[in-house]
């Protein structure tokens, strides 16, 4: 389900439906050239008074009145608990946030990667990872279920949902980077089909659904939208490599309870 909320696109999963929460795209932010539209990075090479601003406006339509937290994201399967804000150079240096406290939203950071949303209504529990494919295989999904586990969560009842990535399409990879996927499970092939000599397209989306349904969540909701072939609704790394272009935005999936 997408909605618009003023000019900001806000795609939201019927799974986490009664939880507040929004995968957003490009559309809606102040930044221009390159980083045209909602650019959340200050990773990125856009100016970081329009990136505060975008970050500004990503959190109004989400969780107005909280606080906006996201970790410094480095590809690992780490998972961190959080029960209180922390300043920006105190982000802690992980792929996933979850908390049982009101009054913050959580926040991770894609242009490519695989944005997943959890809940545990019952225990007031939420989470979000960032899965790209390093942390997928690693199992970044599994850490975050811990996690919120350790808050009271109970697998269970524990509900998913995965924002906009790359389709495998698009996903163009070699063949070593299929046999770090085979050699953790022979079963891992069917994520992949053949490409061109050597080359295989892998489904990131099928495999981050596959690892949450084998760690037990039985209610996961994949929305199967393509970062790299929208380029007026989202940033794509992929994309822009391709092009040649020097850099790159960052969307945001959010989610919170509100106090």
């Amino acid at each position: 389900m997408t909605t618009t909320t003023p000019d900001i696109d806000v795609i939201r999963a019927r799974t986490l439906a009664g939880i507040a929460h929004g995968f957003l795209g490009r559309r809606g932010g102040v930044s221009t050239g390159l980083h045209a539209g909602l650019n959340v990075g200050p990773g990125s090479e856009d100016d970081p008074a329009a990136v505060a601003e975008n970050r500004r406006r990503a959190l109004q339509v989400i969780l107005p009145g909280t606080t906006l937290l996201t970790p410094y994201q480095v590809h690992s399967a780490d998972a961190v608990v959080v029960t209180a804000a922390f300043a920006d150079h105190d982000r802690p240096h992980a792929d996933a946030l979850v908390t049982n406290r009101p009054g913050l939203a959580l926040g991770i950071l894609t242009a490519d990667c695989a944005p997943v949303l959890l809940a545990d209504r019952t225990a007031g529990v939420v989470g979000a990872a960032h899965a790209g494919w390093k942390g997928a295989i690693a199992g970044v999904t599994d850490s975050t279920i811990a996690a919120m586990e350790t808050l009271g969560a109970d697998r269970a009842r524990i509900v998913a949902a995965i924002g906009p990535c790359i389709a495998r399409t698009a996903y163009e990879v070699d063949a070593a980077f299929q046999r770090r996927f085979t050699d953790a499970d022979p079963a891992n092939e069917r994520f992949f089909v053949d490409s061109r000599a050597g080359h295989h397209r892998f489904d990131l989306e099928a495999y981050v659904t596959h690892r949450l349904a084998a760690a037990g969540i039985g209610r996961v909701e994949a929305l199967g939208l393509d970062t790299y072939a929208d380029d007026s609704r989202f940033y794509s790394y992929r994309r822009s490599t391709h092009r040649s272009e020097p850099g790159y935005g960052r969307q945001i999936a959010i989610i919170g309870m509100m106090d």
